[in-house]
């Protein structure tokens, strides 16, 4: 380990992994009880250290006079740098008193100009190299923060803290910023290629387990089905058309309080014998599952005494007002649990088990789960875990934990939870993120390319959009159907399959909310029959996705992925980002315009390249495809299986 202690700071330098340094620094001394993604160093590591400098297999780290500098071992060529300080600028790191006990702390790293910056979650700025931008570290809906970026330079960076702040991709400088936190804690890998350094940070944040089977066919969703028997009804006319479906979702208010986490017997009388005959259908049911709790809530007074709920720095709980049932269009206080603490986390699960669970109900929608708090109420937070400002941005990854645990204590070995938010690392807790509630525009579609490409660069292998997108969308519009259609083509592509939203016309935002029809025979004779064949291609490539979930399990391979993944050493892959790869065989051109005849498709070098829909073989090289509404240009490596 490198120690250097000055008057303004004590900075550590430490292997973590086999070719990785955890890097701390703090005023006075070093915590190790801070909340973070980093838990235990990954085994075989193998440092050399002479004096100052540290080799530690692929990262050589070198602190001189309190500044750092990493290095590709066998080649010398600087990775990354702090930066050097300005005259009477206090050094590439800040820690200034904010009086509390806490700071306010910054890292100041190099720029580069001949940089490219990918992963850090999910961002709806349409960009998928991020050099340049300045990303708030927050979660909100739409927007998921997960502060590890992946360089072109061939290193990948962890800010180990989960604080609100921000991050600044400035080309004359990289700066980390919390708002309030004790200490900087960041981790740096380096890799040879993309695929080692995202091997590396899942063996440091954790692997992400196997998902079930079914998980990779087709979800239908909508908001919402407000009735048991509304729920059947589409899965029993999916299976008389001969559809597959894997999965049917009981959206929100399918309860009658907030914080009940039950089924209303009003409107789902007998939920046991519904989730045995979808298992008969061979459908398993996902239920929503948010973590409000209004004070008529049956569990509101227990979690109230035990201290499960999340308080207010201004004294009393944090509540933020949302519908209820029976108030017609009135929205009431709802206070929130505190995932935080690990017996909230238990008495939840107590509650998911007896009323779902043990009905059968193995799968999970962690919806809102950043928590859905304004801007300000968020800052007001006070978890068990510490103030908003400094840990709020783990909720969503300590809420999905308490999923994972539970239900990997009743004996289900492969969990899987359906989250608006997570973290560094939520990974290993079965996390499947989906982007939020997202317009229906080409322009949001668009976005979701990209914004899946990073968040798969981020550690998270399983993502998907609302096919459709969420606010909207008239299912009787000729133009609309153009887009669901373009939509849904692109999303059996997608490591998760799943059509949802709001469609129009629909109510106002109430409890008893319901959109127009949203299922494969609502768009038109002509829709339904692609809609029809895209659904058994998503069948036939079950067998391919559950290999790729092993890759992702072992070795912390993404799924969905730029072309960069599989192409490092193809310089115009690392620009193409309205492209990608599902897994290292299949690469997708979806159609992001409207009244599109063809498109532009690159396809990477050392390889050739079939067409699915035609048989035509490529040489790589720039393409022009043909888009007929019936398909998207899709593309097999020659000679691969995955299609078989």
């Amino acid at each position: 380990m490198i120690i250097e202690t000055g008057p303004q700071e004590i900075l550590h330098v430490e292997p973590w992994g086999p070719h990785a340094f955890r890097v701390r620094s703090a005023p006075h001394a070093i915590r190790h009880d801070l909340p973070g993604a980093l838990t235990t160093p990954p085994a075989g590591a193998r440092p050399q250290q002479r004096g100052s400098t540290m080799v530690n297999g692929r990262i050589t780290a070198e602190a001189e006079a309190g500044r750092l500098r990493f290095f590709h071992t066998e080649t010398g060529r600087e990775l990354l740098a702090d930066k050097q300080p300005y005259v009477w600028h206090q050094g590439p790191r800040v820690h200034a008193p904010l009086g509390d006990g806490g700071y306010r702390i910054e890292q100041h790293f190099r720029a580069y100009d001949d940089e490219r910056i990918y992963g850090l979650g999910q961002h709806q700025h349409g960009l998928l190299d991020q050099k340049g931008c300045v990303l708030d570290l927050v979660q909100r809906n739409t927007t998921t923060t997960i502060p590890f970026l992946f360089s072109s330079r061939g290193y990948g960076l962890l800010w180990n803290n989960p604080a609100m702040g921000r991050v600044e991709l400035a080309h004359d400088a990289t700066r980390w910023v919390a708002d309030s936190a004790h200490q900087i804690d960041y981790w740096i890998t380096a890799g040879e290629s993309p695929a080692q350094i995202m091997a590396s940070y899942a063996d440091a944040t954790g692997h992400a387990p196997l998902i079930p089977d079914w998980a990779a066919g087709f979800w239908q969703s909508k908001l919402r089905y407000r009735t048991q028997a509304e729920l059947l009804a589409v899965a029993r006319r999916h299976k008389e058309l001969g559809l597959p479906l894997s999965a049917i979702v009981a959206d929100y208010f399918h309860w009658e309080r907030m914080g009940d986490w039950s089924f209303d017997p009003e409107f789902w009388p007998d939920p046991q014998a519904m989730v045995k005959e979808l298992d008969q259908l061979g459908v398993k049911l996902v239920v929503s599952v948010w973590p409000t709790v209004e004070a008529d809530s049956d569990n509101y007074p227990e979690m109230r005494a035990a201290g499960h709920l999340v308080s207010s720095v201004e004294g009393g709980l944090l509540t933020q007002d949302w519908p209820a049932k029976g108030r017609g269009e009135s929205f009431v206080p709802s206070a929130y649990y505190d995932a935080t603490v690990p017996d909230a986390r238990r008495k939840l699960w107590r509650e998911l088990r007896e009323h779902y669970f043990d009905l059968g109900v193995e799968a999970f929608w962690l919806d809102a789960c950043e928590p859905d708090l304004t801007p300000r109420r968020a800052e007001q937070a006070l978890y068990g875990a510490g103030p908003g400002r400094q840990v709020g941005n783990m909720y969503g990854h300590y809420h999905a934990r308490g999923l994972h645990d539970g239900l990997t204590e009743a004996g289900v070995a492969r969990p899987l939870s359906l989250v608006r938010s997570c973290w560094a690392g939520s990974q290993r807790y079965g996390v499947a993120l989906w982007s939020g509630d997202i317009r229906p525009t080409w322009d949001a579609l668009a976005t979701q390319v990209r914004t899946g490409l990073n968040v798969a660069l981020s550690g998270i292998p399983w993502w998907n959009s609302d096919i459709g997108g969420f606010h909207g969308g008239d299912p009787s519009s000729e133009e609309y159907r153009e887009l669901m259609i373009r939509w849904f083509q692109f999303g059996t592509f997608c490591p998760i399959m799943r059509l949802h939203g709001v469609r129009e016309p629909s109510g106002p935002f109430t409890a008893g909310q319901t959109g127009a029809d949203n299922e494969v025979w609502s768009y038109g004779e002509r829709a339904y029959q692609i809609f029809r064949e895209h659904l058994f291609l998503r069948e036939r490539l079950k067998p391919y996705l559950m290999r790729l979930a092993e890759a992702a399990h072992e070795r912390g391979e993404p799924v969905l992925r730029p072309l960069l993944f599989d192409f490092p050493g193809d310089e115009r892959a690392w620009a193409v980002d309205d492209q990608f790869m599902l897994g290292p065989d299949l690469l997708v051109a979806p159609v992001l315009a409207p009244a599109a005849a063809g498109r532009s498709v690159y396809l990477p070098q050392g390889t050739r390249w079939v067409e699915l829909a035609t048989g035509d073989v490529y040489d790589s090289g720039t393409i022009e495809a043909a888009t007929p509404l019936e398909r998207i240009p899709v593309f097999v490596r020659e000679g691969s299986d995955c299609l078989l």
